[in-house]
């Protein structure tokens, strides 16, 4: 806590940051990053942006409860607050309050102690400024916090005397007074100054209190904690105190209560707070609310975590595999239909919101996107098959760097936006701002916590609203957010049991890209112990299964889920072999041959009898049919077969007829032919115009490279480190310049002219060149800084404050304070050059 000294105190803000190392001033821009947008030329402009509404409001919704406590405290006292008042307004004064309880000593004790961590918080953003006797809210804040208006502040106190009186009548301000016991003034505003000093002495404020009627009492009980305001049927009416009948009518004569409309009267400030016994809130938060630790084992809490981990990333790649042919089409809105999403679970043996959850971070991770068609659809990107072929850990630690960055929130998927339209997966108006800080200060909370716990939710939402308190309506979404959180974690494997596993932890700590590439490295190492090895082999069943007894390397399981189709998924997954799922096999180009070798290669078991002959059945009947365009034909060398076909009721669609005795021609498109006839149990092949077998491949549909979508913020990002540096010595660079006292030869000559002659009012300085030329050289042997004013090439002009090394050939080599580094300035482009003072250099 810093103390400020009454000939050391700033005059302004722009003094008082003046007066901050660029330590300070850095932690200022990374505090509130809107700040730099652009960067300010110098500390006054700074100043001047750190106090518009729009800043101030965004700075204080990024304060936690209790020095937002803080400054609501000081933006209903006077300005400037020495500390020890405003310790006062937040612990209470040393007597009992008329009105509620005092504070236990505890939490006097906990305000005592967290008062300058606050203090200093509002100082470091520019909330507050001055020494610890002078503390002076930014105006901004101040009105934000306690608006002059019929709105009550914060803490539930109306306006003071001064304001509510605005407009009374001086005669009907010395009949307050005399009915409240206080002698008469000359002027209105020593009235107000009376009736102000009256309210704001406790002892006198309970003299008065105490004697008025029990039921005058109750009305100031409803009022003192707030809302200060209550309906009357006349207010404005004067009244004495001889002739007041109601509660509310003693309480006008004697000016406890004011006017605040024709229908409404309001309790004074001053006379609030004393009723409080000086106290600006009756419960102070000076500490988080506890988070009580759910012990969990720790080793059973990682491994929990790591076999979901693994889940994950098999589920994803699940989602990949099932939409490699292409996935489905984009709706005209954007996102994909209801339709698609339930057809989509079902193929992966999820729920709805399950099957939304993994689509989201698919897209987030860069993994899915649309393929940019004419009939837009969704298909993998090239990101994909480079992430499908790294080892688990790296591809999970992918997903959780994107699930904790995102903004898109899967969540709200299937509910409806203002207009009434239904939100769709992977479609617009899913992010939600909010979201990555909720995820991120969750996990944090639970990093906290010993290794192993996990946490009540409740507790963890009253600790986030502590944390950062939000408006009723973002409170809510916040609500939901953090259900999502703590349900998407345990999906996803960051957590196991509820509580935060040790893989998940070196992604909390980052924040840049390059640090959360790091953090992804770290996770990943972390997490790959505590997985299976990837195995080489299944166990093939006689019953046309095969067994994968763990996580298979990624070349088998991508040939295996071609051959079979996954029958049962778990810690064994199971495959049945289909004569579907062996044709598709050989439509991918593999021989016989290649499958039998390929099982006796990978299997544990003996390739039992059946699988054999299902494997030499199909592929012996595979290809004997031939499909092409004619629209589309059919060549056999069994004429017998294609006898049989004609004559088959189920290929009367088809439109066959016979050209020769090993050719039929058809109708129908050779797509649908083949699909047909499938459909009836053969097992056609497609050949292209030359007569080979068309080869086709799962993995043919990629969309064009793709970024995955990038989130969407409520304000501008922090900037990385180096660069709020450079901003820093910009602005001192501007603010030297600006602030500058100069010692130019020309102050006592004739009026500064410009290259034409004509006056200058730009503010540049203006030399002759041979003086331009003879400054510069001296500077160069004394070392000092020179403030100059330069017109580039495209004709802008600017103010710099230099530091000139050599002057030689039409050009000065200096180093340029400006933008912190060395630059050369062409002499004839310098239009004059003026000496630092020696109490600015």
């Amino acid at each position: 806590m810093t103390t400020g000294g009454q000939g050391s105190a700033p005059r302004t803000l722009a003094e008082d940051l003046r007066a901050r190392d660029d330590e300070a001033l850095v932690r200022l821009l990374r505090a509130r990053p809107d700040l730099l947008s652009p960067v300010p030329n110098d500390l006054t402009q700074l100043a001047t942006r750190a106090s518009t509404r729009t800043s101030v409001v965004r700075a204080l919704e990024h304060l936690d409860r209790f020095t937002q406590q803080v400054a609501e405290a000081l933006a209903v006292t006077a300005d400037p607050c020495p500390y020890e008042t405003l310790l006062t307004l937040l612990t209470g004064g040393p007597g009992p309050a008329a009105h509620g309880e005092p504070l236990p000593p505890e939490t006097v004790e906990a305000v005592t102690a967290a008062l300058p961590r606050a203090v200093d918080v509002l100082r470091a953003r520019a909330l507050l400024w001055g020494g610890d006797d002078r503390l002076r809210l930014v105006r901004t804040a101040r009105d934000v916090l306690a608006p002059a208006a019929t709105v009550p502040s914060a803490t539930g106190l109306g306006p003071s005397v001064s304001e509510a009186t605005a407009g009374m009548s001086p005669s009907r301000l010395q009949e307050i007074l005399a009915d409240a016991g206080l002698p008469a003034t000359h002027d209105p505003m020593s009235a107000v100054t009376a009736l102000a000093g009256l309210f704001a002495d406790g002892a006198r404020t309970a003299a008065l209190v105490g004697s008025a009627p029990d039921d005058a009492r109750a009305v100031l009980d409803r009022l003192v904690w707030g809302p200060p305001y209550g309906e009357v049927r006349d207010a404005t009416v004067p009244v004495r105190a001889a002739d007041a009948v109601t509660p509310v009518q003693w309480l006008l004569a004697r000016g406890l209560l004011l006017p605040a409309g024709q229908h409404n009267v309001l309790l004074p400030r001053e006379a609030a707070l004393s009723l409080r016994g000086g106290r600006a809130h009756r419960t102070p938060e000076p500490t988080p609310p506890a988070v009580s630790p759910v012990p969990r084992t720790e080793r059973t809490v990682d491994l929990t975590a790591a076999g979901q981990a693994l889940t994950a990333v098999g589920t994803v790649g699940e989602l990949l595999r099932e939409w490699q042919t292409g996935g489905p089409a984009v709706l005209r809105a954007g996102g994909i239909s209801v339709r698609d999403l339930k057809r989509t679970a079902t193929a992966l043996d999820l729920t709805e919101p399950q099957a939304a959850f993994w689509l989201e971070l698919a897209y987030a991770a860069g993994l899915i996107a649309t393929d940019g068609e004419v009939d837009e659809a969704y298909a993998p990107t090239p990101a994909a098959d480079l992430w499908l072929q790294q080892p688990a850990q790296e591809r999970w630690a992918a997903l959780a760097a994107a699930w904790l960055t995102a903004t898109r929130t899967p969540g709200v998927v299937g509910t409806r936006d203002a207009k009434g339209r239904a939100l769709s997966a992977l479609g617009p108006d899913l992010d939600r701002s909010l979201a990555p800080r909720v995820r991120r200060r969750t996990l944090r909370i639970l990093a906290e916590l010993p290794p192993g716990s996990a946490a009540a939710p409740d507790e963890l939402l009253a600790r986030l609203r502590w944390d950062r308190p939000l408006r009723p309506g973002a409170d809510a979404l916040r609500a939901d957010l953090l259900r999502w959180t703590l349900q998407d974690a345990e999906n996803l494997g960051l957590t196991g049991r509820g509580a935060l596993a040790a893989h998940a932890r070196p992604l909390l700590s980052w924040h840049s890209a390059a640090e959360l590439s790091a953090a992804t490295v770290a996770a990943a190492g972390l997490l790959g112990p505590l997985l299976p090895e990837p195995l080489d082999h299944v166990l093939l069943q006689a019953d046309l299964t095969a067994v994968a007894p763990g996580p298979l390397m990624a070349p088998l399981a991508e040939t295996l889920g071609v051959l079979a189709d996954i029958e049962s998924k778990g810690g064994a997954t199971v495959y049945r072999f289909t004569p579907e799922s062996v044709r598709r096999a050989l439509d991918a180009g593999r021989t016989a041959a290649e499958l039998q070798d390929f099982l006796t290669a990978h299997s544990r078991t003996p390739v039992p009898q059946p699988l054999s002959y299902l494997i030499d059945d199909v592929a012996r009947r595979h290809g004997t049919l031939r499909v092409g365009a004619a629209s589309a034909y059919l060549r056999c060398d069994d004429d017998a077969l294609l006898t049989e076909l004609l004559a088959d009721r189920r290929a009367a669609g088809l439109g066959l007829r016979r050209l020769a005795p090993t050719v039929l021609a058809a109708q129908s498109e050779p797509g649908v032919l083949l699909d047909k006839l499938r459909a009836m149990g053969l097992a056609p092949a497609a050949e292209s115009a030359d007569g080979d077998v068309l080869i086709t491949r799962a993995d043919a549909r990629r969309t064009p490279p793709r970024t995955p979508p990038a989130p969407v913020t409520d304000g501008p990002p922090v900037p990385a480190g180096p660069l709020l540096g450079a901003a820093v010595k910009a602005i001192r660079a501007g603010d030297r310049a600006s602030t500058a006292v100069r010692r130019s030869p020309a102050d006592s000559a004739a009026p500064a002219t410009g290259p034409t002659g004509a006056a200058s009012g730009d503010g540049l300085p203006r030399t002759p060149a041979a003086d331009t030329l003879a400054t510069m050289q001296a500077a160069v042997l004394s070392g000092e800084s020179l403030w100059i004013g330069y017109v580039n090439a495209e004709g802008s002009a600017s103010q710099r404050v230099i530091a000139p090394v050599r002057v030689e050939g039409g050009y000065v080599t200096a180093y340029d304070h400006t933008v912190d580094e060395m630059r050369t300035f062409a002499l004839h482009r310098v239009t004059g050059v003026s000496e630092l003072a020696e109490d600015s250099a």
